[in-house]
């Protein structure tokens, strides 16, 4: 299978703050809020929903092509993707501008603060998926991006019959029900969390199960309550993956929507599919940032084994590290 992973490219600034938000914010001065957080550390690291996703489905064994536009300070991480195996060909540099920067402050209780500069991920909209690069594909990703973009691409994958995923999330609260309808008008998947969920179907003005059922298959994750897939109507739970420390959830998500995607590319069954999905995520819990993790094929059968039991399709990864 053919992936196209669409998305924000950027580099993230993570800092962890040594308390919980809650204590220092004031709800009867929330109309005048001025606030300062002194954190413990600070670190620069690869991110950006497209390369996240990327990176890990490059780990399942996959070789996804990313499309989307940096800056000029792109040149070390587009050498790094290449060395992971991931095709950067789709990749447009803007002259003048900077690489988008998105900035995540943490607290204790893994509770978060975002700010995100666009930067040149402001001209996503330049690319197309008429493009010969991207026509071709067997699935595109459309990931947190300019919302201009978004809205192009899942128009275009419309229009040529390509298969998408449409996962808003982050830009969600962004978006009016128009944007979200025109979104969701030729999705064969919709992900996103539990709150996306509810945030969206109030947008719609139906209920959160309706909203379920408004594409083909949806994916709603839920932190430590697993996952609800939903197909046609038919619903599966899906457990979490246990981790062996909590270290940082940033990335969580884009790892599961990988591990999602590679059961889905691999034709498995929708509980495997949903538990390959929790066992990717929980790697990137484990690590401080979202392409800080690696691991083979092996490791990761062996890491589903230990959460789920043995899975004659999981086994069937193995396959792939013998024929590469």
């Amino acid at each position: 299978m053919r992936i196209i992973v669409t998305g924000s490219i950027a580099y993230d600034y993570i800092m962890v703050f040594p308390g919980q938000f809650k204590d220092h914010i004031l709800p009867d001065k929330m109309h005048i809020l001025s606030v300062s957080f002194l954190v413990d550390s600070l670190k620069r690291m690869r991110g950006g929903t497209a390369p996240n996703i990327s990176y890990n489905l490059a780990l399942l064994g996959e070789r996804p092509t990313i499309v989307g536009t940096v800056g000029e300070d792109f040149a070390e991480y587009k050498a790094w993707l290449d060395a992971q195996g991931v095709d950067t060909g789709g990749i447009k540099e803007i002259s003048g501008d900077f690489t988008s920067s998105c900035f995540i402050n943490t607290d204790l209780q893994d509770n978060q603060i975002t700010a995100f500069y666009p930067g040149a991920m402001a001209h996503a909209v330049s690319i197309s998926m008429h493009d010969e690069l991207n026509r071709s594909a067997d699935l595109v990703v459309i990931a947190p991006n300019d919302p201009k973009a978004m809205e192009k691409y899942a128009a275009e994958c419309t229009e040529l019959g390509i298969p998408y995923l449409y996962d808003p999330s982050m830009q969600a609260p962004r978006m009016t029900a128009e944007d979200l309808e025109a979104g969701f008008k030729g999705a064969r998947i919709l992900t996103g969390n539990d709150y996306e969920f509810g945030m969206m179907a109030e947008k719609l003005g139906i209920t959160e199960a309706q909203l379920r059922r408004r594409v083909p298959i949806t994916v709603m994750t839920r932190g430590e309550a697993g996952s609800l897939i939903t197909v046609e109507g038919e619903e599966f739970e899906i457990p979490i993956a246990t981790p062996r420390q909590v270290v940082d959830p940033t990335g969580a998500g884009d790892a599961f929507r990988a591990g999602f995607v590679k059961g889905l590319a691999r034709g498995f069954s929708w509980p495997v599919v949903g538990r390959m999905a929790a066992v990717s995520s929980v790697y990137a819990i484990e690590h401080a940032g979202p392409q800080q993790h690696s691991y083979t094929i092996t490791e990761f059968v062996e890491r589903y084994r230990e959460n789920f039991g043995t899975s004659e399709e999981v086994e069937s990864l193995l396959d792939e590290t013998v024929t590469a």
